[in-house]
């Protein structure tokens, strides 16, 4: 601490080393104390209001005066997987449905998981997350004064304000998701590349780089697990870490610096693709397949270009416009100041890695359809950056020395009296914002506590008996308060490896497909879901017994959560043909829309990812029900194929469809054409047979069907054989 001391004060000072120390100790002490302090400060206003709004509607059925809640359902999602963990059943949402890969973070939930083993059960596991989240944040307000390094100290005292004081961002960290564990892993793998590029400014020697190399490829490794998308952040630490060490260490040796900082975080991104790819079939995480435009089966190129410029765009102006101050100036404020820090030599280097940094994040992130909701936390981390990088820049501007004399002395007074104002009138602007995300945090709470904690307690609690299994659209409050058996079906959840987020999105027909492949006694006997989500699902399939409104709603997706009790049984010989000749054997099949079935055979056009039909009607053989099918819906003059497993000789295929229209089919089996099946207008199924050629050979023959007239829509198909 002596050394540091004499550091900071300088040789030409001619104190005391022993007091010099003791001052630099004392205004780190007073800066660990103020940092605490506004972070405990700050969390009892989100908090408090929190509890002020639960305990204002605590007379509520099914509600607690006790209850703690989050703003976001997707906090209890992570609450979901922590449980899970402490049971013994890592990286499942719901215990018994197998490995899920639609968590946001891998690591976060084994951190609530400590907090569920000791003793943080239930709704009180969000008061450990509230601890996690102001544990992280001190972390970050104190290793952040390493960016400070080579201005005054007190520039460091801008960070706690700037940062707690930002509404929308302290509401993101104070939330319960994984904000502000990720910005503290990200802050300490900072003072890794700090330590890299120029050694710790308390050492007298630089420590050994490829221990430090090490350091920041194991910090970089828990960036990504914590958060996929900060495989950009680490493109920018260990790039420029060789970078900035090539003349201390030779253009040879620090070319190995990127493979070690890097190298770590590239391993658990494979990992995880790999196991991915094994458990659920799909490399890509359930969350990207639900999420990114890219993965949208419907977009096209330039639709989904387009889509990604307007959620940039979008996030940029909905934080300065909105977030920050409604007065449009002010709102940039931050943004000038934080590029002011890139002109500064003072600044420059670390300033260009948080710019860079926020910038890539912005970038990568826009990528995710659903920026726009949940309060823009998915662009919190490059907020937090462009505001270091603006204490940063006003640092830099009220320290600076212009020049001697008076003139120097009158511009610097100047340049720090326009600064300050900057500063204090963007504080003033800021206020109401502020205000408003401390409100919106507490009503937030209440509305999560109030219709999806209420609807997993009556669920819970539900007579005679409760559900068996509850279907979802909401991964995350419901089955955790309700602690039952679930099935996500947007995909987050994971089932059994059943690809229901590549299915939903393709359509709600894909989705009840993968139900129908699931045994009859393990499918959901109970939905609660917003019925606008879900198009005909709850109205072919769902009895109403009952609805969890919420009154002053600003969350939730809906004004009420509704219950239905389901009714299977159109799915039920969906996967059998009616039309068949006695002594008939189904050699092989494909069920269009089934996205299992269709991956085992191959299935593919030349014009992308068809629309799903879905139909219900009744079954020709027993009209006193109904028949549930989904297929595909290919344009006139298009083709869709795919491949069977043929018998050989004798076989013929049988096609199942609902033609709203007439048109013809031109079948094609191992490149020649095989025939044509005419079809009418109908009302109802029917079933066109198409004997196939006595030469057709063994195994697997490719086929494909052309719409030759008009659309069309097959929805099962299957290759029968003369027993």
């Amino acid at each position: 601490m002596l050394e540091a001391a004499a550091m900071d004060s300088g040789p030409e000072s001619g104190k005391p080393r022993a007091r010099v120390g003791l001052g630099v100790g004392s205004e780190r002490v007073l800066y660990a104390l103020f940092a605490g302090a506004l972070t405990l400060w700050v969390a009892c206003l989100f908090y408090g209001s929190m509890r002020q709004q639960i305990l204002y509607t605590s007379n509520q059925p099914l509600a607690a005066a006790s209850d703690w809640s989050g703003p976001l359902d997707d906090v209890f999602i992570h609450f979901d997987f922590a449980r899970s963990i402490a049971r013994g059943h890592p990286f499942q949402w719901s215990e018994g449905n197998g490995y899920s890969s639609g968590g946001t973070s891998l690591l976060y939930p084994f951190v609530l998981s400590l907090g569920y083993w000791v003793g943080f059960r239930k709704l009180s596991l969000m008061m450990w997350a509230g601890v996690v989240a102001c544990v992280c944040t001190f972390a970050l307000l104190l290793a952040a004064r390493r960016l400070f390094r080579d201005l005054p100290r007190y520039a460091s005292w801008l960070v706690p304000p700037a940062l707690l004081g930002t509404g929308v961002l302290s509401w993101s960290l104070f939330s319960g998701m994984e904000v502000a564990f990720f910005l503290a892993v990200w802050v300490a793998a900072l003072i890794a590349w700090d330590d890299l590029t120029r050694g710790p400014p308390e050492a007298v020697g630089r420590p050994r780089p490829w221990l430090c190399a090490g350091l920041l490829g194991f910090w970089c490794a828990v960036l990504v697990a914590t958060r996929p998308e900060s495989a950009v952040v680490v493109l920018v630490f260990a790039p420029s870490a060789g970078f900035l060490v090539r003349r201390s260490l030779g253009m040879r040796r620090a070319l190995w610096i990127p493979v070690i900082a890097g190298g770590p975080a590239l391993a658990v991104l494979m990992a995880q693709t790999l196991a991915n790819k094994l458990l659920t079939g799909d490399g890509t995480a359930a969350g990207a397949l639900v999420k990114l435009e890219l993965h949208h089966p419907h977009l096209s190129a330039q639709e989904a270009w387009n889509a990604w410029k307007f959620h940039v765009e979008y996030q940029v102006r909905r934080v300065a416009e909105y977030h920050l101050s409604s007065t449009f100036a002010v709102g940039y404020l931050p943004f000038a100041l934080g590029a002011v820090a890139l002109f500064s030599r003072r600044t420059r280097r670390v300033a260009l890695l948080l710019w860079a940094s926020a910038v890539l994040w912005v970038l990568t992130v826009a990528l995710n359809g659903q920026v726009r909701w949940q309060n823009e936390r998915y662009t919190m981390p490059a907020l937090t950056w462009v505001l270091l990088a603006a204490c940063l820049g006003v640092g830099a501007m009220v320290s600076k020395s212009f020049a001697l004399g008076r003139r120097g002395l009158v511009l610097r007074v100047a340049v720090t009296s326009v600064v300050v104002s900057a500063v204090g009138a963007f504080a003033w602007q800021h206020q109401p914002k502020f205000r408003d995300q401390v409100w919106f945090f507490g009503r937030a709470s209440r509305n999560i506590r109030d219709q999806h904690i209420r609807t997993g307690r009556l669920l819970r609690d539900m007579l005679p008996a409760p559900p068996k299994r509850v279907l979802l659209g909401d991964a995350g409050a419901i089955p955790y308060a309700a602690d039952l058996p679930a099935l996500d079906i947007i995909g987050l959840g994971g089932m059994r490896g059943l690809p229901f987020a590549r299915a939903t999105r393709q359509g709600v027909g894909a989705a009840v497909e993968l139900i129908e492949r699931m045994p009859p006694g393990e499918r959901p006997d109970i939905m609660a879901i917003y019925p606008s989500w879900w198009g005909v699902l709850p109205l072919w399939f769902g009895e109403v017994v009952g609805e969890v409104p919420v009154s002053g709603n600003v969350i939730c997706g809906g004004a009420a959560k509704v219950l239905y009790r389901p009714d299977w049984s159109a799915l039920e010989g969906s996967a059998r043909p009616f039309s068949t000749r006695e002594g008939d054997v189904v050699v092989d099949e494909i069920d269009f829309a089934d996205v299992v079935s269709e991956t085992d055979h191959g299935y593919r056009t030349e014009f992308g990812v068809p629309h799903v039909d879905l139909k219900r009607l009744a079954h020709p053989k027993e009209p006193h029900r109904d028949l549930f099918d989904a297929g595909r819906i290919v344009p006139a003059g298009k083709s869709q194929q795919f491949f069977l497993s043929s018998p050989g000789g004798g076989a013929r295929l049988v096609l199942r469809m609902a033609p709203a229209r007439a048109g013809k089919l031109a079948v094609t089996a191992g490149g020649r054409r095989v025939g044509e099946i005419a079809f009418d207008r109908t009302e109802g199924w029917v079933e066109r047979a198409l004997d196939l050629p006595a030469d057709l050979p063994v195994g697997r023959v490719t086929f494909q069907v052309e719409a030759l007239e008009s659309e069309h829509s097959v929805h099962h198909l299957w290759l029968v054989q003369p027993r």
